[in-house]
This record gives C-alpha cells, sequence and structure tokens, in this order.
C-alpha cells in the first residue's frame, strides 16, 4: 500500500507539468431524451429529445483529463472544419494549447453519438450509439501535416501521451521516430500509449494502460478470475512491447500492474462496483498515469492514483474528467478508512 502522504505529495507535484498529447481526437456528442410512449408504427420507444452535448472524446478527453488534473497540455490531432469539428474545437477547454491541431477543409470529423433515455424521475441509460466517419482512414497527407506538429510539440514537453483509436493517424513507424527523437535529449520523459488495437505493434515505450478484454483480444487468451492467465498474459505483453511496465485496467476486479524482474502489484477498484458509465474511462487512467510519472512517481503510486481516478469518473455519466481536488479527497478518504 502506497504511503498516502506520499500521494498527495505527487498529485501536488502534478501542476503544471506540460504533457504533448498525440492521437485520435473525435467529438462525443450525447443526445438527451424522455420517454414517451411505445410508437404505433414500429414496437420501437418514442423519446422526448431534451438536449445535446458535445464534448472531447478520444485524445481530446485524455487532453482534457490532464487539464483538470493541473497539468498543461499541447493537443496534437486532426480535425475538420464541418460542424461536427467547429463545435468540438469550441468546446476544447481553454488550458488546452491548440497549436498542434491540424485543421483540413476536407476531413470529417470522427463522431460518436450516444442516445440516452430515461423516465422523469430514473437515470439516463444509453439505448444506441451511431458512430459516423470514425472508419475512415486518414490520407497521408493530413497524417504527414500532424506528425509534424507533433514534432514541434515535443521539444519543451515533461511527458508524452499517445491515443491510437485505430483511424490510421497513429502509426508505429512514426512512434519510433518520435520515441528516438525525444530519448536522443530527454532518456527518462515518459512516453505513453493507448492503443485499442494495435498494442503489441509499438515498441520501447514507457508503459501501456490495455484495459483487460483489449489484452485478451490482442493476445487470444480469456483471463475472468484466473490469476494465472492474468501473470502470463502481463508477462507476455512486457516481453513482446519492450516497455517498462503494463497496468491492465479489470474493471471491478481492479488493475494489476506488471514491471519487469518485480512482483505483480494487485490493486483493488476503489469505490462502488456499482458503475455507472465507463465511457472514457481509459482515458482518465491514462491521463493520470502520464501526468503522475511526469511528476516523478514511481509506476506504483502513478498505477495507484489512476486507479482513484479511474474508480471517481466511472460514477459519472458521460465523457467525464477527475479533479485534482477530487483526487485529493479519494486518497485522504481512503487513509481515514484505512
Amino acid at each position: 500500500m502506497a504511503d498516502p502522504n506520499k500521494l498527495l505529495a505527487l498529485i501536488a507535484a502534478c501542476k503544471r507539468k506540460r504533457v504533448v498529447v498525440f492521437g485520435d481526437l473525435i467529438a462525443d456528442e450525447f443526445v438527451y431524451g424522455r420517454i414517451a410512449r411505445v410508437s404505433r408504427e414500429a414496437p420501437v420507444l418514442i423519446l422526448e429529445y431534451d438536449a445535446t452535448e458535445i464534448v472531447p472524446g478520444g485524445a481530446g478527453n485524455a487532453a482534457n483529463n490532464v487539464a483538470t488534473l493541473g497539468g498543461i497540455v499541447r493537443l496534437v490531432s486532426l480535425t475538420g472544419r464541418d460542424e461536427a469539428g467547429e463545435r468540438l474545437f469550441k468546446v476544447l477547454p481553454k488550458s488546452v494549447e491548440r497549436d498542434g491541431l491540424v485543421r483540413p477543409a476536407t476531413f470529417k470529423t470522427p463522431v460518436k453519438t450516444r442516445i440516452l433515455a430515461g423516465g422523469i424521475h430514473s437515470a439516463k441509460q444509453q439505448v444506441v450509439r451511431i458512430d459516423r466517419y470514425t472508419g475512415e482512414p486518414v490520407n497521408e497527407s493530413h497524417r504527414a501535416s500532424v506528425e509534424r506538429a507533433a514534432r514541434r510539440a515535443i521539444k519543451d514537453a515533461d511527458a508524452v501521451l499517445i491515443s491510437d483509436y485505430g483511424s490510421g493517424l497513429v502509426q508505429p513507424r512514426f512512434v519510433t521516430e518520435l520515441v528516438t527523437a525525444v530519448r536522443a535529449k530527454h532518456p527518462k520523459m515518459p512516453i505513453l500509449i493507448d492503443s485499442r488495437y494495435a498494442l503489441t505493434r509499438y515498441r520501447g515505450l514507457t508503459a501501456c494502460t490495455p484495459n483487460e478484454s483489449e489484452v485478451e483480444q490482442v493476445l487470444g487468451v480469456t483471463i475472468g478470475d484466473n490469476r494465472r492467465v492474468l501473470e502470463k498474459a502481463g508477462r507476455t505483453l512486457l516481453e513482446q512491447t519492450k516497455m517498462s511496465a503494463v497496468l491492465i485496467t479489470r474493471g471491478s476486479r481492479g488493475m494489476a500492474l506488471f514491471e519487469p524482474n518485480k512482483p505483480t502489484v494487485h490493486i483493488p477498484i476503489f469505490g462502488s462496483d456499482q458503475i455507472a458509465d465507463v465511457t472514457g474511462a481509459g482515458d482518465t487512467v491514462m491521463a493520470t498515469m502520464t501526468l503522475a510519472l511526469a511528476a516523478g512517481g514511481s509506476f506504483e503510486a502513478a498505477a495507484r492514483l489512476a486507479n482513484y481516478a479511474g474508480g471517481i469518473v466511472v460514477m459519472k455519466r458521460g465523457t467525464a474528467t477527475v479533479s485534482a481536488a477530487e483526487l485529493r479527497r479519494a486518497v485522504e478518504a481512503s487513509s481515514r478508512n484505512g
């Protein structure tokens, strides 16, 4: 168990650390409605529209979380000048630096629309998700522009967070170039990656934070409650990726931290297992882990802070963030409760 005072000091040390967030920017749109009745035209529910909200998703959510925790963020990504892109640009927090955003007129901003419904006295539940343009490949010209922006952005960074949602914007070849450039001047700078579909194609970074289902998919295993399978999976990922640490997030089972030549650290879930919404929780975990490492924390201390952050954010609806104050309260409450 980490010393709570050291964790609190680490939270304070995160303030003003400069993090470059490079990767796929997505517009997360939430459409809220109330269930009115069943349609006469078809056996479907009729929703009376309440409101629409758009928030930064993907790399945007990771950047938003770093900013909320007190870090200085430079977002490097691709977004269009279409309606979704304009709305997304406007809702990015002012504390997120946008010099690294490439905005070609021909690019269609990826949008994930979640429709949430509920009664007057009940919580809204997601009933359907509509994805637009999320599967369209990024062309070479747009990708080259973003890569140039990434090279410029890393010059004064304390850490780099890479968010690969599979659009093709983030390429292992370029990540290797970026790591080489960073390591030449700053050998110990943390470089972390969150990759949905291609984790084992990245080598030699500082750490990654896959969830259990992503690990199962990439390795072709089923973990469940089997600690032996989990242990083998974590060690296999360490070997294949040559990273300094692998943090596997396991939902209600907590987290497992793997480092070479060290015993696995199993971290129980913080808070309730009655989860409200896991949307974007992985981005929160990755942002917290990156910022804590940038502030000089150990892998275990960073993982424990990320666990607190993850436990807080899954109790919120939608694509949410965690503040430094919330993180401090969680550590203090956990310390009091033993």
